[in-house]
């Protein structure tokens, strides 16, 4: 339930985000507005351009659609899952608070897990 939540949550800040990017430069395409707003700056914190980074990462490894709805969602989970774990790496090396940490470690756990199981998918599906 927890990895659920947490897939929506961040999910739905991603998309907020970049919604919010969107209104804010009207005629400016989505994908270089999104790598402009995540280059990590020279005024950023560690914690920020490590977080900047795993976003960035994880959208430039998106796959192209192949319009298998089973493969897409795979694929595109594959890179999600990834990010989060990276984010959550970040918040071990950076956070302070104890329950964010202990949270960070569940996610990396579960993430792990649903990116075996997504690969062995893949693997399988050829």
């Amino acid at each position: 339930m927890k990895r659920i939540l947490l897939t929506a949550v961040v999910g739905s800040l991603l998309t907020g985000s970049v919604l919010a990017q969107q209104a804010t430069m009207p005629g400016m395409d989505m994908k270089s507005m999104d790598m402009k707003m995540m280059m990590p700056g020279a005024n950023d914190t560690p914690s920020t351009k490590a977080y900047k980074m795993a976003m960035m990462t994880a959208m430039q490894t998106m796959p192209a659609f192949s319009g298998d709805a089973d493969v897409d969602f795979m694929k595109h989970m594959r890179p999600h899952h990834q990010a989060a774990v990276e984010m959550a790496k970040v918040v071990l090396a950076n956070g302070k608070d104890a329950e964010v940490k202990k949270m960070a470690q569940e996610i990396i756990t579960a993430q792990e897990k649903e990116i075996a199981a997504i690969d062995a998918w893949l693997k399988k599906k050829g």
